[in-house]
């Protein structure tokens, strides 16, 4: 467990008492959730990636989906009163996260964003979620990523 990376992600759900498992793996550039589930041998559905979206405004938030489903982000739009919303480019995820882009933790980002969250999340037993670095996820309750975030549940997952 010491040779696991401590980011700021690590110290929030340590600080929050979340039990969790740490886990490294061969990260692969634009690899996504099909690699790491690959490494890892678990079903890319629970393994649940982190998308920074900004709204019209360049308002920012986090969107987490289960890593075999894209996101809708018109319905997304539609459900939080946003006329558009789009994926955040490389640097400008950086800046609001603290996260370099493949290693982006929902836990410890350096701004305060809204968090939704796909409902049927929360329907399964774990998750595997990224730890702040790339070729780092943690394994963690749904239940207690939902105590810490306190995201807004949606349903805008596309299959």
């Amino acid at each position: 467990m010491s040779d696991l990376p401590v980011t700021p992600a690590i110290r929030v759900l340590r600080a929050a008492k979340v039990p969790f498992e740490g886990h490294l793996y061969k990260y692969v550039e634009k690899g996504g959730t099909a690699q790491s589930a690959k490494e890892l041998g678990v079903e890319e559905h629970i393994v649940v990636k982190t998308i920074i979206v900004e709204d019209e405004n360049r308002k920012p938030m986090v969107v987490l989906m289960h890593g075999d489903r894209e996101i809708s982000l018109k319905n997304l739009a539609r459900f939080i009163g946003a006329k558009t919303l789009h994926p955040c480019d490389p640097n400008t995820a950086n800046k609001h996260t603290g996260y370099m882009v493949g290693g982006t933790s929902p836990f410890g980002t350096k701004k305060q964003m809204p968090v939704y969250a796909e409902e049927s999340i929360f329907e399964l037993d774990k998750i595997l979620i990224n730890g702040g670095k790339r070729g780092f996820l943690v394994i963690i309750d749904p239940k207690d990523m939902e105590r810490v975030l306190k995201p807004v549940k949606v349903n805008v997952g596309i299959e």
